[in-house]
C-alpha cells in the first residue's frame, strides 16, 4: 500500500510504502507537551519506507528539543508539521504525522497514546530503530 501526503502548500511531499504484510497503520497520540500542543499523531512501520521530495529545501524548518535525538520537519510556508526524523549509525529512520495523509483518512485508523516522558536517550534510540522507518530523501524537484 502506498500512503500518500504532504503540507498544505506542497512544498513537502511524501509517499509512504506500506508492507503489504504489515498491519494497517497505527495512530500513535504521543503524549509529550510539543505533540499535545500540534495535535500530533505519529506512524510507522519498520518494513515501511518513506520517500519525501521537497520543492524548497530552504523552506523546512527543522525543530529539536528534550534528548535532541529527533528532527522535527515542518514547513515554512504554510506552517504543516509532516514528519519526525532521528539518525542512527548513519541511517535517518522516521514517523509521519497522519494527519498529512491524503490518501487514507487517519480517523479511520486505530488510536494507541503513548507517553515516553520517563525514557533515557538511549532507550529512545533503542525503540526508534525498532520502530520507525527508513527515510528516502529524492531530489528537488524543479
Amino acid at each position: 500500500m502506498t500512503i500518500e501526503g504532504g503540507c498544505h502548500c506542497g512544498n513537502i511531499r511524501y509517499s509512504l510504502l506500506w508492507p503489504a504484510d504489515g498491519h494497517p497503520p497505527t495512530r500513535l497520540r504521543c503524549q509529550c507537551d510539543f505533540c499535545q500542543r500540534h495535535g500530533a499523531s505519529w506512524t510507522s512501520h519498520p518494513d515501511a519506507r518513506l520517500q519525501v521530495r521537497t520543492t524548497d529545501p530552504a523552506l523546512v524548518i527543522e525543530y529539536r528539543f528534550g534528548h535532541g535525538t529527533a528532527c522535527f520537519k515542518a514547513c515554512r510556508t504554510c506552517g504543516v508539521l509532516c514528519y519526525a526524523t532521528s539518525e542512527q549509525t548513519g541511517e535517518a529512520l522516521a514517523v509521519v504525522r497522519t494527519c498529512t495523509f491524503e490518501t487514507l483518512e487517519p480517523s479511520a485508523l486505530a488510536e494507541v497514546e503513548t507517553d515516553f516522558d520517563g525514557e533515557a536517550g538511549d532507550e529512545r534510540l533503542g525503540r526508534r530503530a525498532r520502530n520507525w522507518m527508513p527515510v528516502v530523501q529524492e531530489p528537488v524537484r524543479a
